[in-house]
Parts: C-alpha cells; structure tokens; sequence
C-alpha cells in the first residue's frame, strides 16, 4: 500500500471517529452536564496525547521547544487554543442535547463555510466558490432547521453557535500553528479545556460517581477515540496526501455523524431535512474546491 492512500485510509478513519462522536455526546448527556463530559473527555484526551508526543519524538515527527521563547509560545498558543475550544466544545454538547445526531454533525461542518468568511475581516480573498457554497449552505440550512411556523430549534441555534466559535478556535490555531509542534499544542489546549470546563462543572453543576459510570462508555469514545487517537491520525496522514483531498475526507465527519445517529440512535432525518443536508454537504465541499488561477 503507498502511503498517499495509507493516508487517505487514516484520514477517512478520523472522520469516522469524528462522526460516531456525536452520538457518544448524546448518549453521555442522559448521564452527566457538559461542564462534566467536556472536561472529563479533555483530561482524557490531553493524558492519550503524552505518550503519542513521546512515541513521535522518537520518530522525529514532532519538535521539541528548543528555545525560552519557543516554549513560551507553545503554553501561550496552547492556553488560547484551549480556552476557544472549550467555550465551543460546551456550547456544541449542550446543542447536541436538544437536537438530533445528524443535524448537529452537519451544522457543525458549516465552520468550513464561516473561517473564510471570518477571513473577510482580516482582508483575506474570499473565491467564488466559496460564495456559492454560503448560498447553498443558507439554504439548507433553512430546510433542515427552519420549522413550518418559521422557527429554529433552540438545539439547532446553540449547535450554530458552536459553529462560530469552533470557527475562532480553528484561526486561534492557525495564528499558533506554525510557530509551535502541533500534538504539544493540542495535548496543552486540552488540558486548558479541562481545567476551564472543570471550574464551571464545579460551579454550575453536580457530577456524580452514578453518573459518571453511565458516562463512561460515551465520555471514553470521546476523549481517547475522538481527541487522543482521531487528532494523532490527521497529523501523521496529513503528512502524505494532499490537502484538498484531506479536508474533503475529513468533511464526511458530518454524514457519518448522520448514519451514526440513523443506526445507532434512530435518529432519522426528514424528507425536507435530508435535502437541506445534502446542500450543506454540497457547500462544504464547494468551498474546499482549489479554484484556477488566473494567468
């Protein structure tokens, strides 16, 4: 087997993991508050991490820090990075309460549509096809969430939400991304994760050794499939295909989230649903199309 189709494999696997996520947060919310699934699934995910950055070390796919500054600028990146996924990966599991699987897999996806369009803002070129993918996407958006009496679900709403703010926390990483090693930064986002989560568990909510057993299955797939394992498969594949074809594997993250819920939970979609998540998908890939430079 060559390794771009090596990678390619891998890649379709995170975005499997990915999708059967979602279903692993419905079925942890039966069980606990997602202060407490947010930040057990984070410490979780930041201890799966430590032997991966040893184990990668020792194949010279990741860089030690070598400098003051460079380890400054790893806990730095790694705190921001944590602090905007926490807010997002909160606001996601509380609209994964209240909504369907398949739903919030595709509304989620839509942060692929909103980065460039953040772009604007920091004056950079917005293709053609990424506004024909913003049209399509409103659309299905409007089929697949908009009720008869012209009303989004409160679920549906705090799922969009999260689209925005996973959003920053993708420009977050792209700001830190190339000055620092990208497992360090994802191993101390987590753990920042976990700690801001864990505050407000404390606070707001009561977790119990009862509840936390219910959990355990969900918050396990979670943490150490979908943040330890999923997150070490995108970086060492994404080393051997191409780019475009890599963010378009990872987008099926969304339709399997959607068969993931069908299967698993019997969450089906709608014949007017279906036809909005279809254009979703549609603008989603749109949007990670190379376009032709102009000579």
């Amino acid at each position: 087997m060559n390794s771009r189709l090596r990678g390619n494999l891998m890649l379709l696997l995170t975005a499997f993991i990915w999708g059967t996520a979602f279903v692993a947060q419905s079925v942890g919310a039966d069980f606990v508050g997602p202060f407490t699934f947010i930040c057990v699934r984070s410490i979780l995910g930041g201890l799966v991490l430590l032997p991966v950055i040893f184990v990668l070390d020792k194949a010279g796919i990741t860089q030690k820090p070598q400098t003051r500054a460079d380890k400054k600028t790893l806990l730095t990146g790694g705190i921001c990075c944590g602090a905007a996924l926490a807010i997002a990966s909160v606001v996601q599991q509380m609209g994964v309460e209240r909504t369907t699987v398949g739903k919030a897999g595709f509304i989620t996806a839509l942060y692929i549509l909103i980065v460039p369009m953040i772009g604007l803002f920091l004056k950079k070129k917005v293709g053609k096809l990424v506004w024909i993918g913003v049209g399509l996407a409103l659309v299905g958006m409007y089929l697949l969430c908009i009720t008869e009496s012209f009303t989004i679900g409160f679920g549906d709403l705090l799922v969009l939400i999260c689209s925005f703010c996973y959003s920053i926390h993708i420009m977050v990483i792209d700001h830190f991304s190339p000055k620092a090693d990208g497992v360090r930064l994802s191993c101390i986002q987590f753990f920042t994760a976990a700690v801001i989560s864990g505050i407000f568990m404390l606070l707001f909510e009561t977790p119990s050794l009862e509840g936390l057993r219910g959990a355990a299955f969900p918050i396990a797939y979670a943490g150490i499939m979908s943040s330890g394992v999923a997150y070490t498969l995108q970086v060492v594949a994404q080393k051997d295909t191409d780019p475009t074809v890599a963010s378009m594997l990872m987008s099926l993250e969304s339709v399997f989230a959607l068969l993931a819920g069908w299967v698993l939970l019997n969450q089906a979609l709608s014949v007017k649903e279906m036809c909005g998540a279809l254009l979703v998908f549609c603008a989603i890939i749109l949007a990670q199309l190379p376009e032709k430079k102009k000579a």
